[in-house]
């Protein structure tokens, strides 16, 4: 096989309907392992995006970048035409995605998708992300995330140290670049731009994300027509983690559709 421009974590039977999958900054492919065991008959394509987990770290990191990364992970897996699934920073590059290349996406999912955001609260997020982020060890580090994670089953908050967490000299990290996320959160706030016409899209909005502009959806709704279907969920940002069967329900139901 083809060398990939980015490390891709696989679910699902080989010969399953291929999808491709993007996360969110400081995120990772595999939290879509979840999500992938509701959907089968899938097999879905989870990348690292640059600057996160085990892709590289090189820039540049701006969408134009990782749409291209994208693009060379669709070649190398021998892939034409496939439905692409977007998560916060994953569902802007989705977007992005479908207006370089639409003959590439069949179609889009996007969950609670972060573009065209505040200025000033993505500069916030920005200098928020340049602090350090370690631990002195893993008690720590599964306090803190089970914190920040309350309410998901205690199994997400292991499976998230197990992949994600790495040593550091005597301290513990994340497996993602700083200057990398700091970057996401500029892109981020780029003007919003809906997908392209024609475009068959599932939006899902997190009613408890605070990501989705409604007057975003509003220009999605004028753009696509009857090829967008909206359908919010009563969720927090990680939707696909904290209401998995639900956010997988709607997936299938669009997939097959």
């Amino acid at each position: 096989m083809t060398e990939l421009p980015l490390h891709v974590h696989s679910f699902g039977p080989a010969n399953g309907q291929p999808v491709l999958a993007m996360h969110g900054v400081t995120a990772h492919g595999a939290r879509y392992q979840v999500l992938a065991e509701e959907l089968p008959g899938v097999r879905v394509h989870a990348v690292d995006l640059r600057g996160h987990g085990r892709s590289p770290w090189v820039p540049p990191w701006r969408i134009e970048q990782h749409v291209a990364d994208v693009l060379g992970v669709l070649d190398g897996l021998g892939l034409d035409r496939v439905p692409v699934i977007g998560h916060s920073f994953g569902g802007a590059i989705a977007v992005h995605l479908a207006h370089t290349a639409p003959e590439r996406v069949e179609r889009l999912v996007l969950l609670d998708p972060a573009l065209g955001l505040d200025t000033q609260r993505m500069l916030e997020q920005a200098e928020a992300t340049r602090a350090d982020e370690s631990f002195p060890d893993l008690d720590t580090a599964r306090a803190d995330r089970a914190q920040r994670w309350e309410g998901l089953p205690a199994d997400r908050v292991e499976a998230e140290l197990a992949e994600h967490l790495v040593a550091d000299g005597d301290r513990f990290r994340y497996r993602y670049c700083q200057s990398a996320a700091v970057v996401a959160w500029s892109e981020m706030a780029r003007p919003a731009v809906p997908p392209p016409a024609g475009t068959r899209t599932l939006l899902l909005p997190a009613t408890r994300g605070g990501f989705v502009d409604p007057a975003w959806v509003a220009a999605c709704r004028a753009e696509l027509g009857e090829a967008l279907t909206v359908t919010e969920v009563d969720a927090g940002h990680l939707l696909f983690l904290e209401r998995t069967a639900e956010v997988a329900q709607l997936v299938r139901a669009f997939l097959a559709g």
